[in-house]
């Protein structure tokens, strides 16, 4: 399936988000739709699919000018759309998500289960994919709901698929399993397009990039004839030499000391100390257990031996309250899931951690709530037209904004940071790396757990690799390297 998109315009009232917009899908080509949030990008492609009307451009697919409806219209006529937001129901399993809007009937117009089984099964061995079909979705990893979500649309013949972040919530092998399945569908004409951050996932898997910026297209190009800083340049409109901003701090005393910590399950005991305006970074592979490690530390997840110290002073931290009483701060990996109240006001979420500060006699002030949020969307640079909208409308990089001027207002000495750029654009991603500079220069201690190798390397002091549910090794500035870091973080030495 070709198709050619010309002269793209959409606007939603007076906010003018696609001008002219050009872009060209051909039969099994994996095509990068790049750009920073709020480029545009998604809108292009809901009006590709039905969800929205374009103001003006027209839509040539094989040849024909052709306009779908809605998206179920353009789903039957193989043009699918695969959301970050994934479209599962996870009170049924997976095979019931795969035909819930297409059930197998037997004679009698039962639904026939064991047709559909045989069915699904022998599409997943197709693919060389292998998924639990009859356990329920909530139990199930988001790898395999994404997976289930692309193998419904697969069994529609879909011809052109558009991913949306696929792999932002995905494990190192189920990343790898996406890929692969990807390759499959490119060499029988499947054209996808893939909307990523992710610079290294667009170079390696993918044939074109258009990269978008503010509602326009800026460039069109095989990956093989660019660089990733030509597609930074076009994607921010400026030239940026540095991903990461110079590291001026000079780490001080030990203000956090983590003796034998041992979260429940497979780990072993976890020591390390923290200095006062320095940025520890955490390394290991997906499942290494991370996360898992700081959970423990804040409260969130019970330990099963180990003592924290701050200041020299032993504490007891044996939920998240007594964290935040501590100084101590958690920006969590999922911020929609754990980080925000996505149907709240901005303001609401940042207020929330802060409220009986910003409160006078148990009564809530609303003039020193309205000012405190107003401050910090200043202070982190939150785009938006009112702190009265929702939360959930933000941009992934706003969104993630929002999660860390709630924790700023509470004005920590130590912030846990985890997975603090997952998902977000580049220039949102050096707004975050400009202000962890700033809270260090503060005295600011900060742990940031990171899966992307470069950032690790680019904004921390020491790192803190993590193997196994054990340390693998702690790494000065001068000695972490990627080999070392790899090293350590596959069992090495």
């Amino acid at each position: 399936m070709e198709i050619v998109m010309s002269g793209i315009a959409k606007a939603f009232g007076t906010n003018q988000v696609l001008r002219d917009v050009n872009i060209e899908l051909k039969s099994g080509e994996i095509h990068a739709l790049m750009g920073e949030n709020g480029a545009g990008k998604s809108t292009l492609m809901n009006i590709l699919t039905g969800i929205h009307k374009a103001d003006a451009g027209t839509i040539v697919i094989d040849g024909n000018e052709t306009y779908y409806a809605t998206p179920r219209e353009a789903e039957l006529a193989g043009v699918a759309f695969i959301h970050q937001e994934l479209n599962i129901w996870p009170n049924l399993t997976l095979l019931e998500n795969l035909y819930v809007m297409r059930p197998i009937k037997n004679g009698l117009g039962l639904h026939d289960k064991a047709a559909m089984l045989k069915e699904a099964k022998e599409k997943c061995a197709e693919l060389h994919i292998s998924l639990p079909l009859e356990e329920l979705a909530e139990n199930c990893s988001v790898g395999q709901q994404q997976m289930t979500e692309i193998l419904r649309i697969l069994m529609l013949d879909a011809k052109v698929i558009i991913m949306d972040e696929p792999t932002a919530a995905l494990t190192e092998r189920e990343t790898d399993t996406l890929f692969s399945m990807m390759r499959k569908l490119k060499d029988r004409g499947v054209a996808m397009v893939y909307i990523s951050h992710r610079m290294e996932e667009v170079f390696n898997e993918c044939d074109t990039i258009t990269v978008m910026r503010d509602g326009r297209t800026i460039s069109t190009c095989a990956v093989v004839d660019t660089t990733v800083e030509e597609v930074v340049k076009a994607m921010v409109g400026r030239s940026i030499d540095e991903f990461y901003p110079e590291r001026t701090t000079n780490p001080g005393e030990v203000v956090l000391e983590v003796d034998q910590i041992q979260p429940m399950g497979d780990f072993k005991p976890v020591s390390f100390t923290l200095r006062k305006g320095e940025i520890l970074g955490v390394a290991g592979l997906m499942g290494a257990g991370r996360t898992e490690v700081m959970r423990a530390v804040f409260g969130v997840d019970k330990s099963q031996q180990g003592h924290i110290r701050l200041h020299g002073q032993d504490i007891s931290i044996r939920k998240p309250e007594d964290a935040i009483a501590a100084g101590i701060g958690f920006i969590t990996e999922d911020r929609k899931e754990e980080g925000l109240i996505l149907d709240f006001s901005i303001a609401d979420n940042i207020t929330l951690p802060s409220l009986k500060s910003l409160c006078s006699k148990k009564v809530m002030n609303k003039g020193r709530m309205a000012t405190f949020a107003e401050n910090l969307s200043k202070k982190l640079g939150i785009k938006t037209s009112s702190l009265n909208l929702a939360a959930g409308s933000l941009s992934g990089g706003n969104q993630q904004k929002v999660v860390i001027a709630k924790w700023i207002g509470q004005t920590p000495s130590i912030l846990i940071m985890d997975e603090p750029t997952r998902g977000i654009d580049i220039g949102a991603k050096r707004d975050i790396y400009d202000l962890m500079n700033e809270l260090t220069n503060q005295g600011v201690a900060i742990i940031m757990v990171s899966s992307e190798l470069p950032e690790v390397l680019g904004m921390s002091d020491r790192v803190l690799v993590i193997h196994e549910g054990s340390v693998a090794g702690i790494l000065d500035r001068a000695e972490a390297t990627a080999e070392s870091i790899m090293t350590l973080a596959t069992g090495g030495k």
